[in-house]
């Protein structure tokens, strides 16, 4: 939101550039477009499917959705290969933690790891379901693979939500130390948050048999073994 030409850039030019060269070059090509759940905004049912309006409340959900656009209209016009996936919260090893623009539990987790106090907006009863890093590439996978999928479009998720502040407090559990607090949104934070969510993948489980297979108390302890062994090279000597 504060830098909405850059987004735009990455988020827009970047695939259509992609999509031109493979139009250009390559166009047996197969292309797995990862989308995300952002451009449904705020839910007015749950848990979200696939034909659930669309209606993003920020500038990256309104670049992706763009995005999922420019896929559609490569397929219908010159018969482009290509699938749509909408990821929620991936989290894992290697995941970015220097900050909270790709995900907030990447920031939680180094603060955990460092000794800091990690916070919570709002009242922590929002809902969210995550997705391992394994998982979301064995989707990745099949997506590409799978005849089947060609031209569809498949939310990614979990068939557990659950809340932030049980959330913070099983990371906490986990690593056996550290703390949380709960604090008010910031107004610009306020602005966009979606509330709850948790998707229905029961599309992407029927058409290509997937299902997530890391439960989120095993992705967690794999996340945490990972950044407390490596941490240091992904956040240097910054707390």
């Amino acid at each position: 939101m504060r830098d909405p030409y850059a987004d735009l850039e990455y988020n827009c030019h970047g695939p259509l550039a992609v999509l031109e060269a493979c139009r250009q070059a390559v166009p047996e090509a197969v292309l797995v477009f990862a989308g995300t759940r952002q451009i449904y905004g705020r839910p007015q049912y749950l848990p979200v499917d696939e034909d659930h309006p669309i209606r993003p409340v920020d500038i990256n959900g309104v670049h992706k959705w763009t995005a999922e656009e420019y896929h559609s209209l490569y397929r219908d016009v010159y018969g482009t290969q290509a699938v749509v996936l909408r990821l929620t919260n991936t989290y894992g090893s290697r995941m970015r933690v220097r900050d909270a623009r790709q995900t907030f539990l990447g920031l939680w987790i180094r603060r955990l790891l460092t000794g800091g106090t990690f916070e919570v907006y709002g009242d922590g009863s929002q809902l969210r379901d995550f997705t391992y890093i394994d998982d979301a590439v064995r989707a990745l996978l099949l997506a590409a693979m799978r005849v089947d999928a060609m031209g569809g479009v498949f939310n990614v998720g979990d068939e557990r939500a659950i809340s932030l502040r049980e959330l913070a407090e099983l990371l906490v559990s986990m690593q056996g130390e550290g703390e949380y607090r709960i604090v008010d949104f910031p107004a610009d934070r306020k602005a966009i948050d979606i509330g709850d969510y948790q998707g229905d993948f029961s599309r992407i489980r029927r058409v290509l048999g997937w299902t997530p297979a890391v439960p989120l108390e095993e992705g967690l302890e794999r996340t945490l073994a990972y950044f407390a062994r490596h941490g240091t090279k992904y956040w240097g000597n910054e707390s």
